[in-house]
């Protein structure tokens, strides 16, 4: 009967989250291009690892603004229509890229190609809040990450055997699942919008930190010190979190050569394959606990996983350290959208979405570039007890965070009475 419990929170959610989760399977089925682009621009286009480095900061920096871009358009002209219209302008670069070879214009493409399809990103976080309460938010964006990463169990397996001889085929099935991912979301979900439609618009059905108000984003962002402590907090996390797509491929390829990109592939599918397993348990055992702790948990699952490489000489390790960080990402990816819909007015959901992502996203703009520096001159083995040292003192700040929101919540309470 335990079991069952399990899958309970998971029945009888809005539609649209539904929706959502079986376009995310295929969406992340067809996620081919990103994990390997480390891999891409060093062995195809035969740039140095500094200078990929320097081409995937660009391409993540292109990503941000993406993201602010969307979120501003999510909340003015709708969610449905920028995911729509920027995820179909984002696989058509893709496409494009299919079918050139040696061009010295793909890597401008990714960049485009990054700045569109991430502009979708908080248009889809938005949409999923105005369909959900505090309630049932945990177990919606559990369930759309448990989705993603059905779809991602297959996705780098398959890339990882077609990146040697066809590595064309890895962007076009990309860009191809990308537009199917997005029928059902065009024929069966219908605009949530603020302005227009809301079936939470009833300010008494809302917690005060998610009512409407105006004025500027960022001054409204300022008066919530929990979101923009976490944000900068999570500076530090997205940047040990971005050695998964960067440090690990090229370490892989260093110790194990041509393999390297077949052991990366299997490693992503077992993150995923674990994702799968554990999501639910996971979410289930920590719904209690407040976010802001359990991301701080997550810090700590974060250090010794990817702190463990460092020790690392063969593939069994790197198994056992993707087993541990992966715990890590499962907690922080489902408790951070939590926090975020939690504090974010109804008015300005795909701009807050945006804005937190942005910041948070520093880290992993960076983190390819300064990795890159830093290999350079410390070897790559050495990156991994950096990556310790920083996701324990994040962690460290997130615990000082949640003593600080503890603190200041009484305090406001007090002051509305």
């Amino acid at each position: 009967m335990k079991r069952f419990t399990l899958f309970k929170s998971y029945i009888n959610l809005p539609r649209n989250v539904y929706i959502l989760f079986f376009a995310d399977i295929v969406n992340s089925a067809g996620s081919f291009v990103y994990p390997f682009l480390a891999m891409f621009l060093t062995l195809k286009l035969g740039y140095s690892n500094y200078y990929s480095g320097f081409i995937l900061t660009i391409v993540i920096a292109a990503e941000g603004v993406g993201k602010l871009v969307g979120g501003k358009l999510a909340d003015w002209v709708g969610r449905k229509i920028v995911i729509i219209v920027l995820s179909t302008l984002g696989a058509g670069i893709y496409i494009i890229i299919a079918f050139l070879r040696e061009s010295i214009t793909i890597p401008y493409l990714i960049i485009l190609a990054g700045f569109l399809k991430s502009g979708a990103m908080p248009a889809i976080n938005a949409l999923l809040t105005d369909s959900t309460t505090k309630k049932n938010r945990n177990d919606a964006f559990s369930l759309l990450y448990l989705g993603h990463n059905l779809g991602y169990a297959v996705g780098p397996l398959a890339a990882g055997f077609l990146f040697v001889n066809h590595i064309n085929l890895i962007f076009f099935i990309d860009a191809i699942t990308t537009l199917i991912a997005l029928i059902p979301i065009i024929f069966y979900i219908k605009e949530t919008l603020y302005i227009k439609a809301g079936p939470y618009i009833n300010n008494v059905e809302m917690p005060q930190s998610e009512r409407a108000e105006t004025g500027n984003v960022m001054k409204i962002f300022f008066k919530k010190p929990v979101l923009y402590g976490f944000a900068l907090i999570s500076i530090i996390f997205s940047f040990v979190y971005s050695q998964s797509a960067f440090s690990l491929p090229l370490f892989l390829n260093e110790l194990f050569g041509e393999s390297g990109a077949k052991y990366f592939g299997s490693l992503m599918t077992i993150n995923a394959v674990i994702v799968i397993l554990m999501t639910i348990l996971l979410t289930a055992f920590m719904k209690k606990i407040n976010p802001i702790l359990n991301i701080a948990i997550a810090g700590i699952l974060f250090a010794v996983g990817f702190g463990m490489l460092y020790y690392s000489r063969i593939f069994v390790v790197f198994i056992i350290s993707t087993f541990i960080w992966t715990f890590g990402e499962i907690i922080n990816a489902v408790n951070s959208n939590v926090l975020i819909a939690n504090y974010s007015p109804a008015t300005h959901r795909g701009r807050f979405n945006a804005v937190i992502f942005f910041i948070s996203g520093i880290g992993f703009t960076v983190g390819p570039l300064m990795s890159g520096l830093y290999i350079r001159y410390f070897g790559i083995r050495n990156i991994w007890p950096l990556n310790f040292l920083l996701a324990v003192l994040a962690s460290m700040l997130m615990l000082m965070l949640f003593f600080i929101e503890k603190i200041r919540k009484p305090a406001m309470d007090a002051n509305k009475l």
